[in-house]
């Protein structure tokens, strides 16, 4: 019963978002456990803090999902902000190596670089979002730098790690570019 629920609230997930999640099904095919655990990872990459600051939210969850892959898992995170009203010519400036032209998105992602390579930067940037938004905000932003690696990590941990593509920001194609 349980397995069932949870494999129906992937693929609903899966058509919300255009998102292959047939690994989230096998894996709840091999252990309920396992997938109940996987099935609360949003609980922490999708906590966004306040709407005022959605958009330092989507940039880190965008800059660290990146550091982890340059694929579908990119394209989940982008469609995931679009949805949540982040807008799309922000997240193409960060995908495009221009963050600091990015505005609260740019922030945000250069935010989560700096604490994913442990950059001097980062205190800059923390006081920033803090003095902007407040403490939630760096919360939230720290919470996204964090978790987004997780999925591209888990999927290629499990064998069904894909290479790299462009992704598609409201309707065009935008390429990668690491800088």
């Amino acid at each position: 019963m349980i397995k069932a629920a949870l494999k129906s609230g992937f693929r609903k997930f899966g058509r919300r978002f255009n998102y292959d999640t047939t690994y989230m099904s096998d894996i709840a095919d091999e252990s309920v456990s396992a997938a109940l655990r996987l099935s609360m990872m949003p609980l922490v990459s999708q906590y966004s803090g306040s709407r005022s600051a959605r958009g330092v939210w989507a940039g880190a969850l965008l800059a660290s999902s990146l550091d982890g892959d340059c694929g579908p898992c990119v394209q989940l995170t982008i469609d995931m902000a679009l949805s949540a009203g982040v807008p799309g010519d922000l997240l193409a400036l960060c995908v495009e190596g221009w963050p600091e032209k990015a505005g609260d998105v740019g922030l945000g992602f250069s935010f989560a670089l700096a604490a994913i390579n442990d950059h001097p930067d980062l205190e800059t940037y923390r006081a920033e979002i803090e003095n902007r938004y407040g403490r939630l905000a760096v919360t939230a932003a720290s919470y996204a730098a964090a978790s987004g690696r997780f999925y591209p990590v888990m999927k290629r941990g499990v064998g069904v790690g894909a290479t790299c593509q462009k992704v598609v920001i409201d309707a065009k194609p935008v390429e990668v570019v690491i800088r």
